[in-house]
Parts: C-alpha cells; sequence; structure tokens
C-alpha cells in the first residue's frame, strides 16, 4: 500500500507539475516576450484579421460563374501578388507535400499546367517570359503546402503585373518588394524571400488610383 500511495503521489505530482504548471508557466512566457508569434502571428488590415504570417493563403476573387456543384468559380486576383501552387488548396489542417517523382507523367502534366497559368497571368505584363525564365517555386509545390512565401525573382516578375492593375508606379511596389524582401537563418544564410501576405497587406495601405 506504501509503493501504490507513493506511485499515485508522484503521478499526480507529474501531471500537475508537467501537464499543467509547465505548459502554463510556457504560455505565459511567449504571451510576454513574444505575444504576436504566440497568438498565431496574425496579420489585421483595417483592425480585421486577414490571416497568419505562417500559412500560405490564395488570393483570388470571383468569377462570376458557378461550376457544377454550384460553387463560386475562383480566378486569382490580378490586383495581388500570388502564392506558389499548393496540392493542399491552402488549406492548414491538411498539409501535405505532392508524393510525385520526377519520372511520373502525372507529375510532368501537373507542372506543365502550371507553366502555362503562369505564363497566361505574367506574360502580358512582362513581354518576352518563357518557360525558362519562371522560377522554380513558381510552378512547383511546397512540401506543406501553405508555403507562405515566394521567391524574390517571382515577386520581381509578378510586380508588373501589379503595379499596372493597380496603377501604381513600378519603382514603388518594387520597392515594397525589396522593403519585405529576408533571408532565412536570422538573414545570414540562403536566397531571399517575400512573405506573400504581409506583401499584400503593404500593398493594400498604398493610396489607391
Amino acid at each position: 500500500m506504501r509503493e501504490l500511495r507513493t506511485a499515485v503521489i508522484a503521478a499526480l505530482a507529474l501531471t500537475v507539475a508537467l501537464g499543467l504548471a509547465y505548459p502554463l508557466a510556457m504560455t505565459g512566457a511567449a504571451q510576454l516576450i513574444f505575444p504576436g508569434r504566440a497568438d498565431g502571428s496574425m496579420v489585421e488590415v483595417g483592425g480585421r484579421v486577414v490571416g497568419s504570417t505562417l500559412i500560405g493563403q490564395d488570393f483570388a476573387r470571383p468569377t462570376g460563374r458557378k461550376d457544377a456543384a454550384g460553387d463560386p468559380v475562383l480566378a486569382p486576383d490580378p490586383r495581388y501578388f500570388q502564392s506558389r501552387p499548393s496540392v493542399t488548396g491552402y488549406a492548414p489542417a491538411a498539409t501535405f507535400f505532392n508524393n510525385q517523382g520526377p519520372n511520373q507523367k502525372a507529375l510532368a502534366g501537373q507542372l506543365d499546367g502550371f507553366a502555362r497559368a503562369y505564363l497566361a497571368r505574367e506574360r502580358p505584363y512582362t513581354p518576352g517570359l518563357t518557360r525558362r525564365g519562371i522560377p522554380s517555386d513558381a510552378v512547383t509545390t511546397s512540401a506543406s503546402g501553405v508555403d507562405p512565401q515566394i521567391s524574390e525573382a517571382n515577386a520581381r516578375i509578378q510586380a508588373n503585373r501589379v503595379a499596372r492593375r493597380r496603377g501604381l508606379p513600378l519603382a514603388r511596389v518594387l520597392t515594397l518588394v525589396d522593403d519585405h524582401a529576408s533571408r532565412p537563418l536570422f538573414g545570414l544564410a540562403g536566397p531571399k524571400s517575400i512573405n506573400v501576405l504581409q506583401l499584400n497587406a503593404a500593398l493594400d495601405r498604398e493610396p489607391s488610383r
């Protein structure tokens, strides 16, 4: 009975310490030191939460058409920078990667479709753009399916479209791209990338024309 009593007390004490006190302490410390990150790194525009910097999303708008199921058909909004392709539809509850090999026809067809869509969207504003000039992240999916960032090269191509559709000087849009470009590992290594949501939020703060 003494051993049983000791085991029960130890189990209760460890449960309270590690299952209650420790999580509460870490949560409190996170809220005190990194409140924004602790709350999910949310982005607000005009007092309204529009997303998280940690999760990519689709910047689309209704086309006025409906599919066979009666749901609205969406298309990329040309006034915004677009995220890289996603096999999850940017659903954070079902993140996974594209489990296809380089020799599969299905993957080749998918990449071809992404390349065609990218050229159709960007070439009218970037004359002379070819498949060879498309950044790899513009036609490939990320490991999670919700990558919130695109490459600097991708953003600079899209800047031509965004500037034209918003009536903004291209130099101003490129300045916003530069302001939001950063390197991983605390800026010490790797190519620059841009958080699409933060960049689009900055665009919406620009005077409309």
